[in-house]
């Protein structure tokens, strides 16, 4: 991930905090601070399809945030000191999670439809939509996964191919 281009030329990266069951991005989150970038997270608004990017201050600022019923660190709902990545200049670079992908770069989520509804809100920002990569497992690419009509597919999908 971190010797890709597309990571190298971007400034401002959206990354999730990764479950158990995920790819693990803390390195990742690291490099970011390391290199210089600005860092944001997901924070999801239950009972909607609603999420904003919110800007981490640091790889340890992780520590402070609390803990959702779906066992997600995230800004508590409270927390308006953040920058909302689209409120400010956009992102550059969205890493995203799923359940499935296939080579076509259709992705399954978990079926609440937030990060194609950002995806949504990011086409009409001025910087225009980012640069989408999955973090995927091998296990989790498909010959073909289920997609809905507002279903944003993802430029690029990672994973490791022995």
């Amino acid at each position: 991930v971190i010797s890709h281009p597309k990571y190298q030329e971007s400034k401002r990266i959206a990354i999730f905090l990764s479950m158990p069951d995920e790819i693990q991005t803390e390195e990742i989150i690291k490099d970011i601070f390391k290199q210089g970038k600005e860092c944001f997270i997901p924070r999801y608004k239950p009972h909607s399809n609603h999420m904003d990017m919110l800007k981490l201050s640091s790889a340890e600022d992780i520590s402070s945030l609390t803990l959702t019923s779906w066992n997600i660190l995230q800004p508590s709902d409270d927390d308006s000191a953040r920058e909302e990545a689209l409120a400010g200049g956009g992102l550059d670079l969205i890493f995203m999670p799923g359940l499935g992908f296939d080579k076509k770069g259709n992705r399954l989520g978990r079926g609440k439809g937030y990060y194609d509804t950002y995806l949504e809100r990011c086409m009409k920002h001025a910087r225009g939509k980012p640069y989408t990569i999955a973090l995927a497992f091998r296990e989790q690419i498909c010959e073909s996964v289920p997609v809905a009509e507002n279903d944003v597919q993802i430029d690029e999908i990672l994973y490791e191919d022995h």
